[in-house]
């Protein structure tokens, strides 16, 4: 390979923007990706139709020891950039609940538009081909590709994301470049990932399969208004993804069931209505029935809700604004959305993307310390980090 004076390990969402813009300032670029096709997880995030950012997306709604690192990348490019990028490829997108946005046909879409400004900027992909090794060389530094070839390059930029979904090839690569150049990383661990639950709770758990609930879940640091889904393992859905970044082990959750209803007041009207039905009846009216049946046995009520005291009621209530359930784990890399920390921000200049003790030396999108909400945060933070680091590299 001939020498660039950008090389870009990674060809994501991080990846391919950085190599865009670096490209577009007259930058001769090569993107190096081991996989066999570019942005994998482009193609398969939001069902196909790729989560591509979100309105709301802001500092507040990322994870990071160094929580203010990422202000000044979100501030110059924002998710408004980016739609406007969209807009601009002609791919029509929509809007779901909470600010989220999605391709109207396919996430595809998104990747020939990236692949295509590459291929405007003059940008080398080369696919199915992986570093060996990283090496200064002068000013520079040295890659030593798969098939025993070599490129040598100005700038450097890590692309290469976190450990989530290994069987797309996910590694910790990023993390061993950081350590090599002297550079701090964080505890890294699965997040938006599912919840699993050992011994009679899954048993629970295994027979509500499918059911899904809105609920407000949450732990003494933080609480999300979403959907919780049971499964044969545990919980998933928005709910379970969104406070799993906040989780750790040995910690309870607490679930809210249906949080818009005052449930003493539902239960108390039931009761003077329908006094000789039982409590599963009047649960039924407001959650899924196999849920109703299952809370129902957890609690233990009296057979008819006349002969409930306006106490226990009042008891009932609390538990179901405030189920306590204590996951044994996560599912981990297998099917986590993203990874929760990486290379210490402390250690990289927030405008600029690059270490602070190797100036020439870049690290963006997953592969750093910040994680964002479930619903289009982390490829917002793809766009911003990716675009900050093309201005420079």
């Amino acid at each position: 390979m001939q020498p660039v004076d950008v090389a870009i390990i990674g060809a994501g969402a991080a990846g391919l923007f950085c190599a865009i813009e670096a490209g577009k300032r007259g930058r001769s670029v090569a993107v190096i990706e081991h996989s066999k096709a570019p942005a994998e997880k482009i193609r398969i995030s939001g069902g196909g139709r790729c989560n591509f950012t979100n309105l709301h997306a802001e500092p507040s709604n990322y994870l990071s020891d160094n929580p203010h690192f990422v202000k000044s990348a979100l501030k110059r490019y924002t998710q408004y950039d980016f739609i406007d990028w969209v807009d601009g490829h002609g791919i029509a997108w929509h809007e779901k609940t909470l600010g989220q946005l999605f391709c109207d046909v396919s996430a595809k879409l998104i990747i020939e538009a990236l692949v295509d400004e590459l291929n405007t900027a003059s940008g080398q992909l080369h696919l199915n081909t992986a570093v060996s090794t990283v090496e200064r060389e002068g000013d520079g530094f040295r890659l030593t590709l798969n098939d025993g070839t070599g490129l040598s390059c100005q700038s450097l930029v890590i692309a290469t994301g976190g450990k989530s979904i290994p069987k797309m090839g996910a590694t910790g690569f990023a993390y061993d470049i950081a350590r090599q150049f002297g550079l701090g990383v964080t505890e890294t661990r699965p997040a938006l990932v599912p919840l699993t639950f050992s011994g009679e709770r899954l048993d629970q758990f295994k027979s509500l399969a499918g059911v899904a609930c809105d609920t407000r879940t949450g732990n003494a640091r933080k609480s999300f208004n979403e959907a919780m889904l049971f499964t044969h393992r545990g919980l998933s859905g928005p709910a379970i993804l969104q406070i799993s970044s906040y989780w750790r082990e040995g910690e309870d959750i607490y679930v809210h069931l249906r949080p818009e209803l005052d449930w003493f007041a539902e239960l108390d009207a039931f009761k003077t209505a329908h006094g000789g039905q039982g409590l599963a009846k009047a649960l039924a009216q407001h959650l899924p029935d196999r849920l109703a049946q299952a809370l129902n046995a957890e609690i233990d009520a009296p057979g008819k809700l006349a002969e409930t005291s306006s106490k226990r009621l009042r008891e009932i209530a609390e538990t179901l604004s405030g189920w306590a359930l204590t996951p044994s784990g996560s599912e981990g890399y297998r099917t986590a959305e993203v990874t929760l920390g990486g290379v210490d921000t402390h250690d990289l200049d927030s405008k600029t993307m690059s270490a602070r003790s190797h100036g020439n030396l870049y690290f963006i999108g997953e592969a750093v310390d910040v994680t964002g909400w479930l619903g289009g945060y982390n490829f917002q933070w793809a766009w911003s980090s990716g675009w900050v680091a093309g201005q420079c590299a």
